[in-house]
């Protein structure tokens, strides 16, 4: 039974070990020193590596960024409707409100005038 489990668990290891080997043997891109070449050549070749693999990264970063930007800017917009109808909606608001005070304003104002005519005309009689 053990050596079942351990015969099944070195399987399960085995692509890992495969792939490690091969990651291994892959040339990594990126910027190399290039003074330690001897021959012109080779040292032109690295220079020229340095060159093409600075100008994929840029090429990649400028695209990331761009859509970054774009996302950005989208949202901006999305942003910048909904304070739009929030502002519509708290100037409807704040014009309900005046309107509400201006009519308790005449409700308060007409009340004592109604009281005070009937009085003229009850001390009238």
């Amino acid at each position: 039974m053990i050596g079942r489990i351990a015969c099944v668990a070195s399987l399960a290891l085995l692509p890992c070990l495969l792939v490690s080997a091969v990651t291994q043997a892959q040339d990594v891109p990126g910027i190399e020193i290039c003074t330690v070449e001897k021959t012109m050549e080779r040292r032109t070749s690295c220079l020229q590596s340095n060159v093409d693999f600075l100008q994929k990264t840029l090429t990649k970063l400028g695209a990331d960024h761009a859509w970054k930007i774009d996302a950005a800017n989208r949202q901006i917009e999305g942003l910048k409707s909904t304070v739009a109808g929030l502002q519509k909606i708290v100037d409807d608001l704040q014009s309900a409100q005046k309107k509400a005070a201006e009519d308790a304003k005449k409700k308060a104002d007409a009340a004592p005038a109604k009281d005070a005519a009937p009085a003229a005309k009850d001390g009238g009689k």
